[in-house]
């Protein structure tokens, strides 16, 4: 499977880990944590862009702590459409992209957003587009976060989800370092690993 074959797939994503899935489920342990890292390094007032923010539960979950400035990228249509009627602030005042993450980046500029985050969603990107990595950097101005499955030593670099939807192992403290990103804190968890990086 390339890279269109896995854009391909999520844009047409249904059923498990779907716009509607995330959405039944709301915001978790995992929107608290990125809420919280956000507060300790660039506070309420920062521009926050997620990364595959599919319906916007984490989205929502900032949106209702008193961030104001929130944007997404998403590139399943349907989670728009979920997004209205599930967190209908978080659609009327936040920016939304529907499209491909490594088709939208490029045309931020510099320094664009205080603090990006992505929760289970680089680990999805193939290895044809980990020039982006590059990208994330440039259009960062402070805060990194991201909450990825980064597997462990018995596991090779590529698996799949259950439907086989590749999932790539990166060890996102060394992708993100060799950007120029200094990691701030780790906090490996039950199935995640959660790490802050700062410029």
């Amino acid at each position: 499977m390339d890279s269109t074959d896995t854009r391909h797939e999520w844009a047409k994503r249904s059923g498990e880990y779907s716009p509607e899935y995330y959405a039944y489920y709301g915001p978790d342990e995992t929107s608290e944590t990125v809420r919280r890292l956000l507060e300790r390094f660039v506070g309420r007032d920062a521009a926050v862009l997620e990364l595959g923010c599919s319906s916007g539960r984490h989205l929502a979950h900032l949106c209702d702590h008193g961030f104001d400035e929130l944007a997404g990228i998403e590139i399943n249509d349907d989670a728009f459409d979920v997004m209205e009627r599930t967190y209908p602030d978080l659609a009327a005042e936040g920016t939304f992209y529907a499209r491909a993450i490594e088709d939208v980046v490029t045309e931020f500029d510099e320094d664009r957003f205080d603090a990006i985050y992505s929760v289970e969603t680089l680990q999805h990107l193939h290895p044809e587009v980990e020039w982006l990595f590059d990208e994330l950097s440039r259009v960062t101005a402070d805060l990194l976060v991201t909450v990825e499955n980064e597997g462990d030593e018995k596991q090779t670099d590529e698996t799949y989800v259950d439907d086989g939807l590749p999932l790539y192992y990166r060890d996102w403290g060394r992708v993100f370092t060799e950007t120029g990103f200094d990691q701030v804190t780790v906090e490996s968890g039950k199935r995640d690993t959660v790490r802050a990086f700062r410029l």
